[in-house]
């Protein structure tokens, strides 16, 4: 599947929040003048919700709900419809992508996307078990920052996913060797090898190796969803079709399986 890395110079990219490949809407920003003589975000609890309760007019009192409700999310979002949020002042080198896919907005400032948080990786395979995901999610965001701190939570990403798939997770390369007995592609075994991640010069998982760069660490991202592609993915969505046969089919398939091996 095509990825496309979110960019300014970009009119359709994968969405930072749904990570579908969609058209982006551009916006300009626009700033009143706060009466205060300081910002004052709105972190406010849910009791203070009953004080919109005096306000009268329903319509008025409803919009004023959903700005509070809005506001205590702390993420950016839309103006209200009748445009009273929108201000009378150009802020120039900021800027607001909307998602046509899901609706979100991301802010950027220059060519730097700012909200939300994004990493530089490739979207991780989403049947990968949750903690895989979150440090996958944490190597994507230090990517550039530190190529060799990506690696190694790579490598130790790959070691996860061999104990989830019901190796020791003690040997890399045993585990991946046995991980090809079981379907996994040898060329993904081949290519492993040739990124130093398993071998008899293999750093521990989770280590740092100093000859580590982002190329190593950019083939272990699309290495470790390849893995996952291969031996999660496919079955369950085999597994699916396999399901949404009729009864009366998979008996006749199940009576044919089991004649054969009788």
């Amino acid at each position: 599947m095509k990825y496309v890395s979110p960019s300014v110079n970009e009119t359709a990219f994968n969405c930072p929040h749904c990570g579908a490949l969609a058209k982006q809407a551009w916006s300009s920003l626009h700033a009143s003048h706060n009466e205060r003589k300081r910002p004052l975000p709105l972190l406010l609890n849910a009791d203070d919700e009953r004080d919109f309760k005096d306000i009268e007019d329903d319509e008025r009192r409803a919009k004023t709900l959903k700005l509070f409700q809005n506001l205590k999310t702390r993420r950016p979002f839309k103006a209200n419809d009748d445009g009273t949020l929108y201000g009378d002042e150009v802020v120039y080198n900021v800027f607001v992508s909307d998602c046509f896919n899901c609706g979100e907005i991301s802010l950027w400032v220059a060519d730097k996307l700012v909200y939300p948080a994004h990493g530089e990786g490739p979207p991780a395979n989403p049947d990968l078990p949750d903690d895989i995901r979150r440090d996958y999610t944490e190597a994507s965001s230090i990517l550039s920052l530190s190529p060799r701190g990506a690696a190694a939570l790579l490598r130790l990403c790959i070691q996860k996913l061999c104990k989830h798939l019901n190796e020791p997770g003690k040997d890399i390369n045993a585990d991946i060797g046995s991980l090809v007995a079981k379907g996994l592609s040898v060329q993904v075994q081949q290519a492993l090898d040739a990124v130093r991640v398993i071998g008899n010069n293999a750093v521990h998982p989770g280590k740092i190796d100093l000859t580590d760069d982002r190329a190593i660490a950019e083939s272990l991202f699309r290495l470790l969803n390849l893995i996952a592609d291969r031996m999660i993915s496919e079955p369950k969505h085999v597994q699916e079709v396999y399901a949404s046969l009729p009864p009366g089919v998979r008996e006749q398939i199940e009576k044919r399986d089991k004649g054969k091996k009788e």
